[in-house]
């Protein structure tokens, strides 16, 4: 990242501090914050209960429900999903465009870039997500709810101009304005969606998207919606999932509730007519959830408490000095850089800044649901070194104190 942008991002990230703290610290979010650490420690532990629990639930609500358990094989799913609803229904191969809204699951499984290059079009929904798409190179997100934190309006405006041919002023409304009237256009022309999730409901068969935009409801009315979900986002009831939204979107973004609340619990349906059930009346006619382990049930079960609010990098001394070259892909920071190890293996880890973390623990007292990250990294760093992943400066210094007595 490029010096002006850290300056930028360092600058969204203390207006995000001085809006997360009097809210975090309110007792009714002390009470709310407590409740949702239980849930997630519960679901955690019984991971591969609500799996299946999950899988029966999403069958009678008439939701397609599949298991992959790597990267290779929840991309081989989606494409196979999205070849049969071309097949199926006629379509252009040549001219599918595809709704998508902002994931890390998907952008865990390079989707974006796999089906581009099956020269399927990908329409990034989510204003910061598209502005990185129009960006094109160094476009790599620098917070989970804001992924464009790091770029001005001078910035952002150069970009859209540059991509889209237009003479817009460094102004934040009509540069909104004009990206979501382009994407609008483009979105007419797609019948496929493509999303992540917030939280499983497992009991209850359902799927719960927050987000401030409107964007996710436009995703998800697509005749298709595919969803992928990693298994840690399983919980056992919709009320637990409800709980987790809001915690979220307070350390997300400092506000109480978030403006939409999507619960998808299946294909869209009425049976307003003679009680006859009828598919697709406004929103999907097919709802496929993956559920993606790619090494999450071998991952240390604290990392899996996560809810992916941001906050942890938000008060990282590491990450607000050199950016989002601190993690992996769109798991930013300390967590990122730990969950790396179970998604990639050792040396991603490694290559992701196992070494650069401080050990401070700032990232653990500002976590809603307390992950020990950096008692995660500590634990960690000693097993890389038994695989002989350290840095070569931290080698010289144990071989002086073991041959001289002294790090010099």
């Amino acid at each position: 990242m490029e010096d002006k942008e850290l300056k930028s991002m360092r600058k969204v990230f203390n207006n995000l501090k001085d809006k997360i703290n009097p809210l975090a610290n309110s007792p009714e979010i002390k009470e709310l914050q407590e409740r949702v650490i239980e849930i997630r420690k519960n679901a955690i532990n019984k991971n591969q209960e609500l799996i299946k629990l999950a899988q029966k639930s999403f069958k009678e609500n008439d939701i397609d429900c599949l298991f992959a358990k790597d990267e290779k094989e929840a991309q081989n799913l989606i494409l196979d999903i999205i070849s049969q609803e071309i097949k199926e229904n006629n379509y252009d191969k040549n001219n599918i465009k595809i709704a998508k809204s902002k994931s890390n699951t998907l952008r865990e499984i390079a989707i974006h870039e796999l089906l581009e290059s099956k020269n399927y079009q990908i329409i990034e929904t989510d204003l910061g997500d598209r502005i990185l798409q129009l960006k094109e190179h160094d476009n790599n997100p620098t917070h989970p709810t804001g992924p464009a934190s790091h770029l001005t309006v001078n910035d952002i405006a150069e970009i859209v101009n540059n991509a889209m041919g237009t003479n817009l002023p460094p102004k934040p409304r009509p540069i909104m304005e004009t990206v979501r009237e382009d994407v609008l256009t483009q979105l007419s022309e797609s019948n496929i969606g493509l999303s992540g999730a917030n939280s499983i409901a497992a009991k209850d068969g359902s799927l719960v998207l927050i987000h401030n935009e409107g964007n996710i409801s436009i995703v998800a009315s697509k005749k298709l919606h595919i969803l992928l979900v990693g298994i840690d986002k399983l919980v056992e009831t919709l009320e637990e999932s409800i709980s987790i939204a809001k915690l979220e979107t307070v350390y997300a973004t400092g506000k109480p509730t978030t403006s939409y609340m999507n619960i998808i619990s299946g294909p869209s349906k009425t049976a307003d007519i003679e009680k006859k059930l009828l598919k697709n009346m406004y929103g999907a006619e097919k709802v496929v959830v993956i559920l993606l382990d790619n090494g999450r049930s071998q991952a240390i079960k604290e990392c899996l408490w996560c809810i992916g609010c941001g906050n942890c990098i938000v008060s990282c001394p590491v990450y607000n000095i050199i950016g989002n070259e601190f993690g992996y892909s769109s798991y930013l920071g300390g967590r990122g850089v730990a969950m790396s190890k179970f998604l990639k293996g050792d040396k991603t880890s490694f290559d992701s800044g196992i070494y650069k973390c401080t050990l401070c623990g700032n990232c653990t007292k500002n976590c809603p649901v307390s992950t020990p990250t950096n008692k995660i990294i500590e634990n960690m760093r000693s097993d890389l070194q038994k695989n002989n992943l350290y840095k070569n400066e931290h080698k010289k210094i144990k071989d002086n104190i073991k041959n001289k007595g002294s790090p010099y």
